[in-house]
C-alpha cells in the first residue's frame, strides 16, 4: 500500500466530507446528547468546515482514494481523520509528521491539539507521538457534557 500525502483539491471535497462524516458516527455519536446527535448526523458541520478550511487540508490518498486529513493553523492541529477502515495502518502518522514538520519549519516549538476524554484511542497514539496534556475544560462544541483535553508536543 503506497500512501500519497499532498494538499487537498477543490475535486476532494466530497472525500472530505465522508471522512469527516464517517469519524462523527464511529467516534462522536455514542457519546453525545440526542439533540447533538441529531445535529451531527445532518452533515452540516463537515460541510461547512470543508467549505470554510478544505484547501488548506493535506490528503493521504492510496490508489487514488482520499483516506484521511489533516488540518493546523499556526501550531494548533484542528484535526486528524482517518477513514475506519484504514485505521492503524499508519495514516495518521503519516499525516502528523507532515503536519508537526510544517508547524516546526513555522518556527514553532511545540504542536497543540485537543481530543475528549472518552476518545481514549486518540489518546493514545498521541501519547505515543509524544503529547502531553496541558489542559483540561469542558467541551462547548457539542454541549454534551464532554471534557476536552489539551494536548502538546514539544518539537525539535
Amino acid at each position: 500500500m503506497s500512501v500519497v500525502v499532498r494538499r487537498a483539491r477543490p475535486e476532494d471535497a466530497p472525500a472530505l466530507r465522508a471522512i469527516l462524516q464517517d469519524t462523527l458516527e464511529s467516534t462522536w455519536l455514542p457519546q453525545l446528547s440526542e439533540t447533538a446527535a441529531a445535529e451531527a448526523r445532518t452533515g452540516a458541520r463537515p460541510a461547512a468546515y470543508v467549505d470554510a478550511r478544505g484547501l488548506e487540508f493535506r490528503v493521504a490518498e492510496i490508489d487514488g482514494e482520499v483516506v484521511g486529513l489533516v488540518d493546523w493553523e499556526g501550531d494548533f492541529v484542528n484535526a486528524l481523520h482517518v477513514l475506519g477502515r484504514h485505521a492503524r495502518a499508519g495514516i495518521g502518522g503519516r499525516l502528523m509528521d507532515v503536519a508537526e514538520a510544517e508547524i516546526r519549519a513555522a518556527g514553532f516549538a511545540a504542536a497543540r491539539l485537543e481530543t475528549d476524554t472518552f476518545n481514549t484511542r486518540s489518546q493514545g497514539f498521541y501519547a505515543k507521538r509524544g503529547y502531553r496534556e496541558a489542559d483540561r475544560y469542558p467541551d462547548t462544541e457539542w454541549n454534551s457534557g464532554l471534557t476536552t483535553l489539551l494536548l502538546v508536543k514539544l518539537l525539535g
